[in-house]
């Protein structure tokens, strides 16, 4: 659950073939972690990274949690809105099948989820990368016997994929000293260690059928406000920092790589961090007036680890870049998704001109339950 800004921006940009004599649309398939989950953790009955609680999905649909760390939209959904894209479903909604699949693709971000299968044991229960594309393999098999094996290969390599973990690895691995990680590895060398596993991977997804595929970067991951409350300064924590843009140079120069080696591959890397940056460093220019504190949280008490019904909200959602201590607010996403829509010219597809609907939102406060707002 507690990854950071690990920016999981998600598109699509390939029109479909055609499946059974049928045109598909494009669809997606979401590698990632919290900042991408819709609701797989919920389902994981023994997670202690959930969003399954008040005053989570405060502000999407009916107000009530949805599985998504935030009070309202995650950057994927609005990229989605924006561009005409479905919103893929979480692997363990129970009502996901082969035709949900084939219309909408498929959510595997789980909270607490790393690239290395170390990150985030003391979650319990997550999915790390590994895991998702292991999932993966079995939602082959169920479009295979949909479709047939010659559709079901034509849909994949024509599906799009992004991947958006990394952050997890840091904040909640090789920074604390409870993980072996963290005294086996120095710096350089454990940026090397996700970046050889993440090419691995990568690697694999490529031998499944993933032709098209974006690699989120990570963000300003020492800004966040548990890292700055855990500093002494209340300041960005410079290393963490220092670590996300290591990482995001070695992945940028492996994915380069990686897409001249792989046979008909166009793996991208995209970089958010100035993006993200920005608006932490300079929220008045954004419209907020708050980016170094979280906006659901105990008053006076930090860290605050999570968002729940005995928490204080802020009295303006709006004007807060950070939800809890490790997510945006929605309107952060927003402003995130739109400049990174910009910066990489992200079109519409399926074919329509029109913005997707976006989730109605709910009321500021449900009356009965209402926590005392502060500022």
């Amino acid at each position: 659950m507690r990854s950071v800004l690990v920016l999981t921006t998600l598109i699509v940009t390939i029109l479909g073939g055609s499946l059974n004599g049928c045109d598909s649309k494009v669809v997606q398939f979401i590698f990632g972690d919290s900042l991408s989950d819709v609701g797989n953790n919920n389902r994981l009955s023994r997670s202690l990274a959930k969003a399954n609680l008040p005053w989570y999905g405060i502000d999407f649909g009916n107000g009530l949690p949805n599985g998504r760390f935030c009070n309202g939209r995650t950057v994927a959904d609005i990229i989605g809105d924006e561009t005409g894209l479905p919103r893929p479903p979480p692997f363990l909604d129970p009502s996901l099948t082969a035709d949900v699949i084939l219309e909408n693709g498929v959510n595997y971000a789980s909270g607490g989820g790393g690239i290395l299968n170390e990150t985030g044991t003391y979650f319990i229960q997550r999915f790390c990368l590994y895991k998702q594309i292991e999932l993966f393999q079995g939602t082959q098999q169920l479009i295979r016997n949909k479709i047939g094996l010659n559709a079901a290969q034509k849909f994949f390599q024509e599906s799009q994929y992004v991947v958006a973990l990394g952050s997890n690895d840091f904040i909640n691995n090789y920074l604390m000293p409870v993980y072996s990680d963290s005294w086996k590895y120095n710096d350089e060398a454990f940026v090397n260690y996700m970046t050889e596993t993440l090419q691995a991977q990568l690697e694999l997804l490529h031998s499944l059928g993933a032709r098209q595929l974006m690699v989120f970067g990570l963000g300003p991951m020492g800004c966040i406000p548990l890292q700055r409350v855990l500093s002494s300064s209340g300041n960005c924590q410079d290393r963490a920092n220092k670590l996300a843009l290591s990482f995001n140079r070695a992945t940028s120069q492996m994915l380069e790589k990686l897409s001249g080696k792989l046979a008909d591959a166009s793996y991208k890397f995209g970089d958010a961090y100035d993006v993200v940056n920005d608006v932490i460093s300079n929220p008045q220019k954004y419209g907020f007036n708050n980016s170094d504190s979280p906006c659901c949280s105990f008053g006076s008490i930090r860290p605050a680890l999570t968002c729940i019904p005995a928490s204080t909200l802020c009295s303006d959602r709006s004007k807060y870049v950070f939800w809890d201590e490790y997510h945006p607010t929605d309107s952060a996403n927003q402003i995130i998704a739109k400049e990174l829509i910009k910066k990489f010219g992200f079109s519409r597809v399926n074919g329509s001109d029109a913005p997707s609907s976006a989730p109605a939102i709910a009321p500021t406060f449900a009356p009965a339950i209402a926590p005392s707002p502060r500022g």
